[in-house]
Parts: structure tokens; sequence; C-alpha cells
């Protein structure tokens, strides 16, 4: 595979801290009920938005507030509450050495992915770095996918998207990418080969030997 996406979200990072305070923040704001940490994991991955509405029992508008609330700490603070996976840094260089090329493709928007991928020194590794836009353009990974697939002009039977939620493996089978599910982030091993997984790895060390 001589072109690689990888999520940042679960894959890269554990943002598991930062995401879920930050909604926190949201929905305490609204006045609304807040959950638990470990009861937020699941919107760790997929879109925000769509998330947050369902938190607030389908209110789009206040959904819209909330995204706005998120973004007013997560700018400041929750984007630093993050923490690179072990390992990852390692794997990342291999691949460069290898001749590899290197992207990052996350719904997450890409002003804040790009500041995520610097702070953590990651940037070296990746010619580019694709995100969505703050108005939620590309916020779907097949779309995001496909986007980034023309932008640089692959082969997509030469490119692979590794990440750990279906969204990424319903992106890469969209598009026609090889999808590789990481079981050490926010989803599980049902939800990624359901979602059409063709390699499952367990931890980042894993990943040269799946490529």
């Amino acid at each position: 595979m001589s072109t690689i996406f990888f999520d940042l979200d679960g894959t890269l990072t554990d943002p598991k801290e930062g995401i879920a305070r930050c909604i926190q923040y949201a929905l305490e704001t609204l006045g609304a009920p807040a959950p638990d940490t470990d009861d937020l994991l699941w919107c760790i991955g997929p879109p925000l938005k769509a998330s947050l509405a369902r938190l607030l029992d389908g209110d789009e508008d206040a959904a819209g507030q909330a995204l706005a609330l998120y973004r007013e700490r997560f700018t400041e603070t929750g984007l630093y509450e993050n923490a690179v996976y072990d390992g990852i840094s390692d794997v990342l260089s291999a691949l460069q050495a290898d001749g590899h090329s290197l992207f990052v493709a996350t719904s997450k928007p890409h002003v804040y992915a790009e500041r995520i991928v610097s702070h953590f020194e990651l940037d070296g590794f990746f010619e580019t770095v694709f995100g969505s836009e703050l108005d939620g353009t590309r916020a779907d990974k097949s779309e995001l996918l496909a986007y980034a697939s023309e932008r640089i002009g692959i082969d997509v039977s030469d490119a692979v998207m590794i990440g750990d939620r279906e969204h990424d493996m319903i992106g890469a089978r969209n598009n026609g990418l090889l999808g590789i599910g990481v079981l050490y982030g926010y989803g599980t091993q049902e939800e990624l080969q359901a979602a059409g997984a063709q390699r499952l790895v367990a931890s980042p060390g894993s990943l040269l030997a799946a490529l």
C-alpha cells in the first residue's frame, strides 16, 4: 500500500478526556444532563453534531448551540487534553522510511486536526491533514476520502484507510480502499467487521505486519 490514510481520534491519539469534557461543558451550559465520561465514549469518532443531537433528544437547534459551546472550550483547552498512543510515532517513522505516503483523514475540522497533529509533533510524518470544514462539509468519511483521493490523485486500489470506528471502514469500502480496523481505539471488533474491515490489529505495533 503506497498511500496510507490514518484516522485521528482513537487511531493516532486518545482524545477521551478532551472530547468528554467539552461535551459535558456544552450540555451543562445549556442546562441539559451531562453523562459521565465513560458514557460518552460512543461520541469519539462519528461526526460530532449528530452525536450532540442524539444527546439532546434530536433537537437540531440545541445541537447547533451545543456545538458552538463545545468548540468554545475545545479551541482553548480540549484539543490539548489528548495523548498519542504508545508506539504510533515508531510506526509512522518506519512507514515513512519505507517510502509510504501518509495522510490524516478525520471527521474533525481540519483547523483543529492540524493543530493537534502539530502540537504532538506528528506533522513531520504527514503530507496533508484532511478534515471537515467548520460548517460540516466532508464530515462524512466517505465524502472526505473521495475528496482526499481526488486531491492527491491516487490509485485507490493501492491505498488503505486505518481507523477505529465503522465510519472509517465504510468510507474505505465506498471508495475502494483497503480498510484496517484498530482495536485499541473506541470501536469494537463486531462494529469494525460489520462495517467491512478487511484486517484488524490489536495494537499500534501490529500495524506494520498488517500492512
